[in-house]
């Protein structure tokens, strides 16, 4: 089993977990509705992607 041969300091060891940290993701605008949505991704809110209708929400909300 490996052990270590010398104590490792609390400043080394806090600096290499220094980058485990949650990072909110980015948000864009839909130019259609201003709903807040993931980048390059349809809208969940209008079903729109680039100008075009990709999702027909009024048949999804039928649906469920």
């Amino acid at each position: 089993m490996a052990v270590p041969k010398k104590k490792m300091s609390k400043a080394r060891r806090d600096s290499r977990r220094a980058n485990w940290r949650l990072v909110a993701p980015n948000l864009s605008i839909c130019p259609n509705c201003k709903a807040p949505t993931m980048p390059h991704r349809v809208c969940p809110t209008c079903g729109q992607y680039q100008g075009r209708q990709i999702v027909n929400m009024e048949s999804e909300a039928a649906a469920e």
